[in-house]
């Protein structure tokens, strides 16, 4: 009893580690462009600002 390994198995392997690789890099690049930024901290700030507003 001998088990085939086809090549679309190891394709289907390569393009699920291709996604991945693809999806942690574009995470990356979000991540650097919000840290260098202000983006962030000023949408926080706003809706604690909104949300005190709310409250008094």
């Amino acid at each position: 009893m001998w088990m085939r390994i086809s090549m679309e198995d190891g394709q289907s392997t390569v393009e699920y580690v291709l996604v991945v690789l693809a999806a942690a890099t574009l995470a990356m690049a979000l991540v650097g462009w919000i840290g260098g930024s202000s983006l962030i901290p000023s949408f926080f700030s706003s809706v604690i600002n909104k949300v005190i507003g709310f409250v008094r």
